[in-house]
């Protein structure tokens, strides 16, 4: 076991935060951490990070925090760097400092064995420091540091730019291209998925899913959970409680525990009942009173099932009607060129009444932009959009929601009350009732709110409107799972048209009628939903493999037919080679010999794509989707069958080549 805490008390002031919490973490266990928003999450990550301590620690009960030897416990913080003029190499390069410490120290031995020659005892130092250089991977920092730093979106050219010169958002990526990095033995992420893009979040996945570590992970991403989670601990009306298995076992797990819970109960309840009974109807009996005794014993050292608390499920449930109904054709884009300083993608797609159009792509091609671009907020560079008659949009800006620069200390009511003034005071409680601010809530000061009491009261604010077309910029972040189930019911019973950003692929399945793709080179539209896209993605790779595998084959035919010819000719025996020697050469044989080779190849190029086919069928497999390590090794058999096959092709048409010129 890693990592151990028992019976741990976290107070802030009077209010008790996680009471009687025991967590453990073993060996390269991967960790999620979930429940409600507020319900103490980070703290717990805090907590195991030593930034809090327990409240209870003087108690005379066992309780306390374990480890086995020193753990390197490393947390991603939000935090800004106070060397804004340090370029962002040499901030990383602070990661490797036991790397370059080792690497001095052995320059330094390699010169004293220099001078004073064999030295057991320097030997010995010098294997020491070489095996934990490797388990640094020191010999692999500058191409680890390179191939992390790229995935998280950035060029190789970003590493000479002052930290200072970058966005909160970038600093916040290098800190966490830093915690990596520097491999802890305990790894804390909370939220790790935020302001990341889908190619980024699935690097991510493998990368955590294979680290030989442990990492315990905060997060409403529910397809991230699933694909790397082994264990779930829930906290819950201030208690914890773990569960094998990732985010979906455990939901499956807590349903049965709560049906097996409320039926153990009321059997017990019912055997109270009636052995309460039978001592009240006995109990003034003289001969039965032995018999009431041992009733009553019965019922005290009963050990009580306690009542069943269902699933905290408390959420916004706001469903509305638009003011007005739009035509069919909702929205028109026509080689729309976005962008600011410079074009960032040029853009053409249709948006029709009912569709739930979702935009995805690495950050940075413009998602965002389109959108404000859309709105009026950013001038298009060229092109042109329409929009239908009688279609109302409303827009929410997930970043504009969480900053906020309203008064810190207006109310949630007054802020809301200050958007809509004409509105009576009953319907605006009501209003905010429907996304979770009720009674006291309402009175909450602006500087209090969390992100996700942020962004519900800006979606409050925005439905309030009635629009029948919805522009959503990335609007689950910050939200909790259940908020999430919650919107995605209300855009799936929504009557307009939708139109959003987001990076929660399950957020997307479950919404989504169609695709928006900011690809590497274009923009495509995809009228399906997420799965559907997944497999067309796969088609059109396949497709796309088998072209260029074509042209790589035709080409590697053409040159090796050029340079057998050529070398045919430089080897050609010449008029005195002839009366030299004694040249015997039978066509027939040779050409007999090249056929049976071709039969071979063609035979083992067939049972390449029968293996290559059955890998693809694996890998499309439901039940494999959270086993990303079966997944990788798939993968691997797939590329090294089509390998095989490009070397098989190859082969094939030089032999072909030298057939026809026999």
């Amino acid at each position: 076991m890693r990592y151990q805490i028992k019976h741990a008390l976290v107070q802030y002031a009077a209010d008790t935060i996680l009471e009687d919490v025991n967590f453990e973490i073993h060996d390269n266990e991967k960790i999620a951490i979930v429940g409600r928003n507020g319900c103490g999450k980070t703290t717990l990550l805090k907590l195991i990070a030593g930034d809090i301590h327990m409240n209870n620690l003087d108690s005379d009960e066992e309780c306390g925090i374990f480890m086995a030897g020193k753990q390197e416990i490393g947390f991603l913080r939000q935090i800004s760097f106070t060397e804004g003029d340090v370029t962002v190499e040499e901030e990383i390069k602070k990661t490797f400092a036991p790397v370059f410490a080792c690497e001095s120290r052995m320059a330094q031995i390699e010169q004293e064995l220099h001078l004073v020659g064999e030295n057991k005892q320097l030997l010995y130092e010098y294997d020491n420091l070489q095996k934990k250089m490797e388990a640094l991977r020191g010999y692999s920092w500058r191409r680890d540091m390179e191939v992390i730093f790229q995935q998280f979106g950035f060029g190789l050219e970003d590493l000479k730019r002052p930290i200072g010169s970058f966005s909160g958002g970038q600093q916040t990526k290098v800190a966490f291209i830093k915690l990596l990095l520097s491999r802890p033995d305990i790894m804390l992420l909370d939220e790790p998925t935020n302001h990341l893009d889908l190619p980024t979040i699935e690097w991510l996945e493998n990368y955590l899913k294979n680290y030989d570590k442990a990492v315990v992970i905060v997060s409403h991403d529910r397809m991230f959970l699933d694909r790397i989670i082994d264990v779930t601990y829930e906290i819950e009306y201030r208690q914890i409680k773990r569960y094998p298995g990732n985010y979906s076992a455990f939901l499956k797990r807590k349903e049965e525990n709560l049906i097996k819970q409320e039926k153990d109960y009321e059997e017990q309840q019912k055997e109270i009942q009636r052995l309460t009974e039978w001592i009240e109807k006995w109990k003034n009996t003289p001969t039965k009173v032995a018999a009431t005794r041992s009733k009553r014993m019965a019922i005290e050292h009963m050990v009580k099932v306690e009542k069943p608390r269902r699933f905290d499920t408390k959420t916004f449930h706001a469903m509305f009607t638009p003011r007005i109904e739009s035509y069919t054709d909702v929205l028109t884009v026509k080689n729309l060129k976005i962008g600011y300083d410079k074009e960032l993608s040029q853009v053409s797609f249709t948006l029709r009444k009912g569709n739930r159009l979702a935009i995805l792509g690495e950050n940075g091609k413009g998602k965002s932009t389109l959108l404000k671009t859309l709105v009026g907020m950013v001038e298009p560079l060229g092109g042109n959009l329409t929009f239908g008659h009688n279609v109302e949009w409303g827009y929410f800006d997930q970043q504009k929601a969480v900053v906020n620069d309203a008064d810190p200390e207006q109310t949630v009511l007054d802020n809301f009350w200050e958007e809509y003034p004409k509105l009576l005071r009953e319907e605006v409680r009501s209003a905010l009732g429907s996304f979770l601010f009720s009674q006291e809530e309402v009175m909450k000061k602006m500087g209090q709110l969390s992100g996700g009491e942020k962004v519900r009261l800006a979606l409050c604010k925005m439905f309030q409107t009635k629009p029948n077309l919805l522009i959503l910029d990335e609007p689950t972040n910050h939200m909790d799972i259940l908020g999430k189930q919650a919107l995605e019911q209300m855009l799936q019973n929504f009557q307009g048209t939708v139109l959003f950003v987001s990076h929660d692929r399950y957020f997307v399945k479950q919404v989504a009628t169609g695709i928006l793709e900011f690809g590497q080179i274009s923009v495509k539209q995809y009228d399906c939903g997420y799965e559907e896209y997944l497999q067309e993605k796969v088609k059109l790779g396949e497709q796309g493999r088998a072209v260029a595998q074509g042209k790589v084959t035709a080409a590697t035919g053409f040159s090796t037919a050029v340079t057998r010819a050529g070398k045919a000719a430089s080897q050609a025996p010449t008029l005195q080679d002839v009366f030299d020697k004694k040249t015997y050469y039978n066509p027939g044989k040779v050409k007999s010999r090249l056929e049976r080779q071709l039969e071979k190849y063609e035979k083992q190029l067939s049972e390449s794509e029968e293996k290559a086919a059955a890998l693809q069928l694996q890998l499309l497999d439901p039940a494999l989707s959270s086993d990303y390590q079966k997944l990788m090794e798939l993968q691997k058999q797939l590329e090294a069958e089509e390998h095989t096959q490009e070397t098989l092709l190859e082969r094939m048409v030089e032999t072909e080549t030298e057939l026809e010129g026999l």
